[in-house]
Parts: C-alpha cells; structure tokens; sequence
C-alpha cells in the first residue's frame, strides 16, 4: 500500500493536474448530439477547448455561459437561459451538458434551481435533455470531475426496465482512450454479450471524417442507449473513478456491478474474460487464449529492458495505478511516483508512497530515475534531465494518433510493453552506438540497470502461463 503524501509547496510550479470543470467536458463528449457547456467566464472554456483540440486533433464542441463581472456578482440565471436557448436554436442538441467553474461555485449559483425556472418560463427546452453536475476547479482533479459527470447521467437520465440478460454496461474510465474503449467492445462482443458504454468516446473522438457538420459530438452514446442502461444484467466499471456512477446505477435500477481497478496486465484481463465467460455461459474464444500467449511472449522479451529499472510517474490515480503496476510486475522499480487526486486506486499501487504534487516534484524525485512517464507538459523535465519520457495521459499534444493507441487487453498490455522496452533500447544504442547487442556488463554501464536484478523469469511465466 503506498503512502499518499500532499505536496506543502506555497505554489504549483508546472501543473500535472487538469481541472474537474475539464473532466466533466470530456465526460460529455462521450455522449452522442450533446453539446457540454462551462458555466463560467469565457476564458474558463477557451483554455480546456485549446487541450482537448491540440490532443485529439480534432473540432471540439464546447460552449460557455460567458459571464462577467456583473453577472458574477448578481447570479447567473440569465446567462444559464440565454445560453440554453441559444444552443438549442443554433446546434439543436438531444443533451445540454453544464458543469460549473470555480467562479461560479464561489459565488453560489443554484444551477438546479436555474434549470427548473429555465424549464418554466421556456417551454421550448422540453424536448432538450440538460444535465447538470457541480465541478467547482478549486478543489479536485480531472478524474473526479469525469466520475461526477457519469453519476450526473445516471441519476438524471436512466431509469429501472426490465432485465436483459445478455446486455451489460462499461463504464470506461477517463484515462482509456477510444481505442480502448474499441477493444473492450470488441472483447465483450465476442461472448454473444450487447454492451451499453457510457459515456462513449470511441464513437465520438475516434479521428474520422464525419459526414456532416451538427455543431454538437458527432457519436457517442445515444440519450435512448442511457435510458436502455436500466434493462442491463452487469455493470463493468474500469477504474476507481467509475465505483460512484456504478453505484449510482445499483441504487437506480439493482444493476449488480465490479469494479476492475485496471485492465493492463495479465491478471486482471483474465479476470475480466472469466467475468464475461460467467455471464454469457460460454468459453472463453480461442483468440484470446492465443492473444493471452502472445502476451506471455512479450513479457519474457521485453523484461530484459524493464528488470530493475527506475521509473518515476506523473499521472492522475487510475492511469498510475494501471502503467504502474505493470512497470512492477515486469520488474522496474517505481522511485518516483506523483498523482494529481486523492483516490482508493492509491492503497493499490506497488510503492512507497505517492505525492500529490505537481511536475516540479516528478522532476525532483527523476534525478536517479531510468525513464521519465507523464503527459506533454513534461517534455522539458525530460529534456532537462537527459532521461527518456513515456507519453502518457491527457494532454499529449505534441504526438499523433491519441484516440487509437490502447493500453488494455491483451494487445494493448502487449503495446505498451513494446513502446517501454523499445524506450529502453533507444537509450542503450544512444550510449553504446555499434555496440549490439550488449552485454550485461555493457548494459549495466548503459545504465545502471544489471539484467540480474529483473523479477521475471522463464520460470515464473512458466507458472504464470499454466
């Protein structure tokens, strides 16, 4: 169990952590002809609108209440109606999502009480689904506003239907990407099993061409798909972020649930296809059984550049625990770990200790590491500390491809595996140019690393295996 330390610094110095107003947005553009909606100043928007572009590379709709001075002191209501009226006229959504600033959390706005007198006084907002969760930027991180944004779905949107056996719910934590979210569809779908994910990016921030322009998310899950989550049998929930809107999902509609606290790795991906192979009544496909191998494979080849070696990680709590557990079970040590949030996910994680800290505090406790993990903003500790950096996370903006790279599954613990060790490789052949392949000794000098020192054998894969 690592000890969660918080950073006593009188200042952030490089921030690792996103905001929860943020995470909520991201939360929303999951779900399909939904426009999300900050309330709060204009700047509030335009600064999380720059990160979610410049990451996925992609039009991003996102609206504010753009309030002012005035606004900020007399209340909000007329910015709420003037925004929802607007929006619906011009982009004509099925959901308008709004999540609250820290601007406008401080001056107390009741924007529940606004939504119901909105309702009122314009009857035209009846055939406009609004959902509205508190995400006040002064407190927590960008995966507690994503968790809040899903229990804010459920609650207003899902009601209790008659059980379908063969349909479940994924509730996909804000660190998968759409190619994630792709493979665990696929993964659920070959047991004969329907699936319901919300909120679903893979639908729309998966990088295609669309073929027309609504002004709202173009796919994503359909505000009829929310209400059918009351009819599933399961709910599958990746990460700890997603227990609160699962449970939510229990009390509304007796949906029984578990909570896969990651799904990169081994064990927990077998975990997961025994889970789905309960459900359906069947046996588990052959393809995976060989994908399961594969990655056996892997693990025995790409140990040899992981063994020992010293990581630092800076991520929020559920993307750490899943990189970081497998970085442990493939025998590096995890020196240096920064996160953003208090989380459960933390008490899981093969470390001493984690400090909720920000990238100044990743780049202090480096100094000894072998390889550097976070997002784009620390590219410059890397380049500073002459160390390899793993991108990882939200934002990661100077890379292309974020929607389609996976880390869960079999073949998504197969790629991550295969960028960490190729990682590892560049830096060897970059100290002893010519020089391959290397000895122990040689490695060893390469960096610090002796082969010896690595956790996983032939022998305990062997065991593994069977």
């Amino acid at each position: 169990m690592a000890r969660v330390v918080e950073s006593k610094k009188a200042c952030t110095v490089n921030p690792l952590k996103m905001s929860q107003p943020l995470g909520a947005s991201f939360a929303f553009l999951g779900l399909d002809a939904c426009m999300p909606v900050m309330h709060g100043s204009q700047g509030c928007t335009s600064f999380g609108l720059v990160l979610l572009v410049r990451h996925f590379k992609e039009a991003i709709p996102l609206q504010t209440t753009a309030m002012n001075e005035v606004t900020s002191i007399l209340g909000g209501y007329d910015n709420i109606e003037a925004a929802l009226l607007n929006i619906r006229k011009r982009a004509a959504p099925k959901v308008i999502a709004i999540c609250s600033t820290g601007l406008t959390e401080t001056k107390g706005d009741d924007v529940d009480g606004y939504i119901v007198t909105a309702r009122k006084r314009k009857p035209e907002l009846d055939d406009t689904e609004i959902v509205y969760v508190s995400t006040p930027d002064y407190v927590g991180a960008f995966e507690d506003g994503y968790k809040h944004a899903i229990t804010a779905i459920v609650k207003t949107l899902v009601k209790p239907l008659p059980v379908k056996a063969d349909q479940i719910t994924l509730l996909p934590g804000s660190h998968l990407s759409p190619g994630d979210i792709d493979e665990l569809r696929e993964i659920i779908q070959a047991f004969g099993l329907s699936v319901i994910v919300l909120p679903d990016i893979s639908g729309s921030l998966d990088g295609h061409i669309p073929p027309d322009w609504r002004g709202t998310t173009l796919g994503g899950t359909t505000v009829e798909e929310i209400r059918a989550a009351g009819a599933s049998s399961f709910t599958i929930g990746v990460g700890e972020q997603t227990r609160e809107g699962a449970e939510a999902l229990q009390t509304i509609a007796g949906t029984p649930l578990e909570i896969f606290e990651r799904l990169t790795g081994l064990e927990v991906n077998d975990r997961l296809l025994q889970r789905l192979a309960q459900l359906s009544g069947r046996a588990v496909p052959a393809k995976y059984r060989r994908q399961r191998s594969q990655l056996l494979d892997a693990m025995l080849d790409g140990h040899f550049y992981t063994g020992g070696v010293k990581v630092a990680i800076g991520a929020e709590p559920d993307l750490l625990l899943a990189v970081g557990s497998l970085l442990h079970e493939m025998g590096a040590e995890l020196r240096c770990c920064i996160s953003t949030t208090k989380s459960p996910a933390h008490a899981l994680l093969p470390a001493e200790q984690v400090v909720l800290g920000d990238l100044e505090d990743l780049e202090t406790g480096a100094a000894d590491c072998d390889l550097l993990i976070t997002h784009s903003h620390g590219r410059q500790a890397a380049e500073r500390l002459n160390k390899p950096l793993l991108r990882i996370g939200f934002p990661v903006f100077d890379r292309i491809g974020n929607a389609h790279r996976r880390m869960v599954g079999y073949r998504g613990t197969m790629d991550l595996i295969f960028e960490i060790a190729n990682l590892m490789i560049d830096r060897i052949e970059h100290h002893h140019p010519g020089d391959w392949p290397l000895t122990p000794e040689a490695r060893r000098a390469a960096t610090g690393v002796p082969i010896a020192n690595s956790t996983l054998t032939p022998t305990n894969l062997a065991t593994a295996s069977a």
